[in-house]
C-alpha cells in the first residue's frame, strides 16, 4: 500500500479508502462518488411545500417575498428564505425564466414625491378591454402615491366626465381631499380647450387641489401607478367577466385583496391598509365660491361657455368653467385680464376682436 500511494502520489488514507471502495462495490467504487449529504436537516419539508404550491395556485402573481410573508402570518412559523420558495416555484413549473432587460434609469420629472398619506394622489384609465358579452370596460382607477392604497377602481362603459365627477366625489366624501391630484393628459382630465381645463379639473380648484400633469408620452412619471394597472391586468382580466357588473365585483374584490391583505415590497412587505389613514381635509358641505379681491370686477360664465363682457361683447372662453365667475383686471396697456381663481386665462384686447386671447397653458412637468 505504501508503495503504490508513493507511485500514484496520494496518501495513504486515500489508498485505504479506494481499496475498502472497490473491496463494496467493485471496479464501480473506484469512480467519483456523489458528495451531498446523505441527510439534509434543513431541507424543506413536504408540508412547508405544499403550503407554498397551494397558495401560489390562488394567487398566481405573487412573488416569493410575498408568499413566504403571508404563510408566516397566518401559519405562525417561520419559513424558509424567499430564495428556497422562488426555487420550490420553479421546480414545480410554476414560473419560468424571464429574459433580461435593459434597466431603466429614472431621471428627475419636476413632479413631487409624496412624503405621507393624501399629499398625492394619481388617477389615470386603465387600458380599455372587452368583456365576454362583446362590449368594453374602461376602469378609472385613484390611488395614494405614499401608500399604494386603492381607493378606487371603477369600471365603466366609455370614458364619462360625468362618471367621473360622481367616483371622485364619492372618494371625497369618504377618503377626505388630496392636496395634489397626478394625472396624464388625456381625457378628461385635461382636454385641448383653453388652459387645458376641463370639468374636472375646474371642480379639483374649487375644492383647492392642485392639478399635476404628467409630461407627454412619460408613463414613467405616474409609475407607481401604472405598476398597480399591471397587478390589476393580470389579476381582474385574464379571463375577463361576462358582463360589467360581474366584471365590478371582480375589481371589488381585487381592492379589498390588495388594500388589505397582499404584502407591497415597497411597503417592508406590509398590505397598502396598514399604512394609509383618512385625510383630515374633510369634503366641505357646500363647495366654495372663488374670490377675487383684487380684480376690477367679477363676471359670471354662461352655461354655453361664454363671457359677456360689458361694451366689448361676448368672448367664449370654456364649457368646462359653465356658470363660473371669473376676474377681469384692467392693465396699463388698457388690455383686460381674464382669471379664473389663480390661473390666468388670456386677455381681452382693446380692439373689437370678438375672441380672447389666451395664455400659454400651465407646464406639464420639465
Amino acid at each position: 500500500m505504501t508503495d503504490l500511494c508513493r507511485e500514484y502520489g496520494i496518501s495513504r488514507k486515500t489508498g485505504h479508502k479506494l481499496w475498502g471502495r472497490y473491496q463494496a462495490l467493485g471496479p464501480a467504487g473506484l469512480e467519483d462518488q456523489p458528495r451531498a449529504p446523505k441527510r439534509i436537516p434543513h431541507r424543506t419539508t413536504p408540508e412547508a411545500e405544499a403550503a407554498i404550491l397551494q397558495l401560489r395556485g390562488q394567487h398566481p402573481t405573487w412573488g416569493p417575498k410575498k408568499l413566504k410573508e403571508i404563510l408566516e402570518t397566518e401559519l405562525g412559523h417561520v419559513f424558509p428564505a424567499a430564495s428556497t420558495v422562488g426555487a420550490v416555484l420553479r421546480r414545480n413549473g410554476f414560473v419560468s425564466q424571464r429574459p433580461q432587460r435593459r434597466r431603466y434609469v429614472s431621471r428627475p420629472t419636476g413632479l413631487r414625491d409624496a412624503a405621507a398619506a393624501n399629499e398625492v394622489w394619481c388617477a389615470d384609465y386603465k387600458g380599455q378591454f372587452r368583456l365576454g358579452n362583446g362590449s368594453y370596460c374602461y376602469p378609472l382607477t385613484i390611488t395614494d402615491q405614499h401608500s399604494r392604497f386603492l381607493l378606487a377602481c371603477e369600471g365603466m362603459a366609455a370614458i364619462s366626465e360625468e362618471q367621473a365627477l360622481e367616483v371622485f366625489e364619492d372618494v371625497f366624501r369618504k377618503c377626505g381631499l388630496p392636496t395634489v391630484m397626478r394625472t396624464d393628459n388625456g381625457v378628461p382630465f385635461v382636454t385641448v380647450g383653453l388652459a387645458g381645463l376641463s370639468k374636472l379639473n375646474v371642480y379639483w380648484m374649487l375644492l383647492g387641489i392642485e392639478h399635476e400633469r404628467s409630461r407627454p408620452a412619460h408613463p414613467q412619471d405616474n409609475g407607481r401607478h401604472e405598476r398597480m394597472h399591471r397587478t390589476l391586468k393580470l389579476e381582474t382580466t385574464r379571463p375577463a367577466r361576462e358582463n360589467l357588473l360581474q366584471q365590478q365585483e371582480r375589481f371589488d374584490s381585487f381592492v379589498e385583496l390588495f388594500n388589505g391583505k397582499r404584502p407591497h415590497e415597497a411597503l417592508g412587505l406590509k398590505p397598502p391598509a396598514s399604512v394609509y389613514q383618512s385625510s383630515s381635509r374633510f369634503y366641505p358641505s357646500r363647495i366654495p365660491e372663488p374670490a377675487y379681491p383684487l380684480h376690477d370686477d367679477v363676471l359670471y360664465v354662461s352655461r354655453k361657455g361664454f363671457l359677456r363682457v360689458p361694451g366689448r361683447g361676448s368672448r367664449y372662453l370654456s364649457v368646462a368653467l359653465a356658470n363660473q365667475p371669473v376676474g377681469i383686471r384692467e392693465e396699463e396697456d388698457g388690455r383686460w385680464l381674464v382669471s379664473f381663481m389663480h390661473l390666468d386665462l388670456g386677455h381681452i384686447e382693446k380692439s373689437k376682436n370678438p375672441g380672447l386671447v389666451p395664455l400659454p397653458p400651465p407646464p406639464r412637468g420639465n
